[in-house]
């Protein structure tokens, strides 16, 4: 079930605009119904802003209704096993349970998988800052 979010993450990545990092990125969301939800990373002049492949994936998450996350797959061109960097950790915890799986890609596939628990052990929770 993993292999057709791999492709959706890496078909994103194809359309990244890195033109300043040369670091291709694609994500993929796959909610509990089984929508899948993709984004590649867009850098901007004023660099390094921009945002990252799963900031991208989350908004069209987000636009489309959300729902509970179950699996992310990540890519990077040039980086076997790239995992989301900490501020997308964090992003990405906002929405996911810990126990979601993370797959790690490289070119062929999935090359190695950890959860949402695992990648941020110690995130904040949106909840600390209700009353």
């Amino acid at each position: 079930m993993s292999h057709d979010l791999f492709l959706a993450a890496k078909a994103a990545m194809k359309n990244a605009h890195a033109p300043y990092s040369k670091f291709p990125v694609g994500a993929a969301i796959r909610t509990t119904d089984g929508r899948i939800f993709s984004g590649c990373n867009v850098e901007i002049a004023s660099y390094p802003e921009g945002w990252c492949a799963e900031t991208t994936a989350l908004g069209h998450y987000v636009t489309g209704g959300g729902g509970e996350i179950a699996e992310i797959a990540v890519i990077a061109e040039r980086m076997a096993k790239v995992t989301p960097c900490g501020g997308c950790r964090q992003r990405l915890a906002e929405f996911a349970p810990a126990e979601a799986k993370v797959y790690l890609c490289d070119d062929a596939g999935v090359v190695g998988t950890v959860t949402m628990g695992e990648l941020l052990p110690y995130g904040f929770k949106g909840g600390i800052l209700k009353k």
